[in-house]
């Protein structure tokens, strides 16, 4: 194993973690036949099989179960290592690693720019993910920050408010829905509804906002993309609940409208989370203050949709369980 290196280490890690060269390959943006070789490699040096397929799936081995023990452990103390440095070249020279929940890449990059504006000289690691990514980032201790609406009850962490995050219900401009006002949840109820998968952060915004009469919804589709929801709904396939911070491009063309139901807009809020135990290098420290302080009008900023009545104050705004108590 003396010749083994950390790339191989990480992309085995992907791998494993998946359990799919596709996805360590999506994630890690290499190419299949790169991974693959990454892992033959390293399988080269163990002298032993790491994976083995049965049909269209792969599985660990006894010995890929061993080698991802291993590489996690070692993959962590170079991060700690690279944390020690950063804490001796404080903000300046250092090296932020935030990620963020997907409805967050829309406006995030514009709030990074802002901050590096202020701290030139910093370097940045972002990615965005789905929930379940984004917990394993905090869990397997892969980020300093994580951006997102609903803090894990799962790990122990302190969680932040920083922004309001407005959802709405969105339909092409030409829908018999369009213009009227204060919508009733029954007509709203009759019209086919587009709606990200089941488990996902704004499904469970969505039961949040609809509770009980979630399941009288005429739900016509379940999509994992925002993307290809709006999509959807520009060609007249139904209409959707999403986050207004993911439909701004679209507003400001026309492509959609917001529709005016009652009880909408549906407020949640947007949390910077860390592991309690974390030791924050001065670079996150700063850039947690940024978003405590200056986050919730940037966005705002942002935005091309304006609700018509202001958000809640921040201690009314419906959050997940606050574990930082």
């Amino acid at each position: 194993m003396k010749n083994a290196t950390l790339r191989q280490l990480k992309v085995f890690e992907a791998v494993a973690r998946h359990l799919s060269f596709s996805r360590a390959a999506e994630e890690l943006h290499l190419t299949q036949p790169a991974v693959s070789t990454q892992v033959k490699q390293l399988e080269t040096h163990a002298g032993l099989p790491l994976f083995e397929q049965l049909g269209k799936k792969i599985f660990l081995t006894p010995a890929g179960s061993e080698m991802l023990h291993y590489s996690r452990a070692i993959i962590a103390l170079f991060r700690e290592t690279e944390e020690a440095m950063d804490h001796l070249k404080g903000i300046t020279g250092g090296k932020l690693n935030v990620a963020v929940i997907s409805a967050g890449d829309y406006f995030f990059p514009r709030v990074l720019a802002a901050f590096t504006a202020q701290h030139p000289g910093i370097t940045l690691n972002l990615t965005v993910h789905n929930r379940e990514e984004l917990l394993h980032q905090l869990t397997e201790n892969l980020t300093d920050l994580a951006v997102m609406v609903r803090p894990p009850h799962e790990i122990d962490t302190v969680n932040e408010v920083f922004a309001p995050h407005p959802y709405v219900i969105v339909a092409p401009p030409d829908h018999a829905l369009a213009g009227l006002r204060q919508i009733p949840f029954a007509r709203l109820a009759a019209e086919p509804f587009i709606c990200r998968e089941r488990g996902s952060d704004t499904w469970n915004s969505m039961q949040d906002a609809f509770g009980h009469r979630t399941s009288q919804l005429q739900i016509a589709m379940e999509i994992s993309s925002t993307e290809t929801i709006k999509q959807a709904v520009i060609a007249g396939m139904g209409v959707s609940f999403l986050s207004a911070h993911t439909v701004g491009m679209e507003l400001q063309t026309g492509h959609l409208v917001v529709l005016d139901v009652q009880g909408f807009p549906a407020w949640q809020s947007w949390y910077v989370v860390h592991r309690r135990s974390k030791r924050l290098p001065p670079v996150a420290h700063a850039f947690r203050q940024f978003l405590l302080t200056e986050g919730a009008a940037l966005i705002d900023g942002m935005m091309a949709y304006k609700s018509p009545l202001p958000p809640p104050a921040v201690s009314e705004i419906p959050a997940a369980r606050d574990t930082s108590r």
